[in-house]
């Protein structure tokens, strides 16, 4: 027991994904993002948005086809990038809200691309889909999990939102409710 609560923490504080932000604060929050109580709701109080909006790492992944991809390909929306696996629980949790996002504010705008890292692959990675019924969302994969590196994912699900611009605004680690007011808010602030 005690070894498993040593990992935890190993996991969750071995090293911080970004040293250049700051936490979104109460006050902040309900500025930022809507009132405080949805944000703790939604799990959204976790959000660290960066002072200033950085350039994004070069990293590959494959669509459900097995093309090999960049977030070149998504240049002009605004991405929320939730990295996953299929062996982690609250990345069950939180991907139908993902999904319902999608389906309500995706389009020429905004996508959510959901990234599994999975190392099952692709077939792993939309099986998984399958079971849970997500119909809303394209199935990305890196199967090598290379993509945690440069992004410097340190638990999972991480979730980046990334501007129009290919420019990481922030990011939360953790699971949320992607589909809440607060979430959307969040989102459409990063769309004006």
């Amino acid at each position: 027991m005690f070894a498993l609560v040593g990992l935890a923490a190993v996991y969750f504080t071995s090293s911080r994904p970004d040293n250049a932000v700051t936490r979104i604060g109460a006050e902040t929050a309900e500025r930022t993002v809507g009132p405080a109580a949805d944000n703790s709701k939604s799990g959204l109080l976790a959000f660290v948005r960066k002072p200033q909006p950085t350039a994004m790492p070069e990293f590959r992944f494959t669509d459900a086809d097995g093309k090999e991809m960049t977030l070149a390909a998504f240049k002009g929306k605004t991405v929320l990038l939730n990295l996953w696996a299929t062996w982690c629980g609250p990345c069950r949790e939180e991907m139908p809200g993902l999904d319902r996002l999608q389906a309500e504010l995706g389009g020429d705008n905004f996508e959510v691309v959901a990234l599994s890292l999975d190392r099952g692959g692709i077939e792993a990675s939309q099986r998984f889909l399958d079971q849970i019924k997500v119909k809303s969302l394209a199935t990305y994969v890196d199967a090598t999990g290379k993509a945690s590196k440069p992004l410097r994912v340190i638990g999972m699900p991480t979730t980046l939102l990334i501007d129009a611009d290919g420019l990481e605004v922030g990011r939360l680690i953790g699971p949320a409710e992607w589909d809440s007011t607060a979430a959307k808010k969040l989102i459409e602030a990063t769309l004006r």
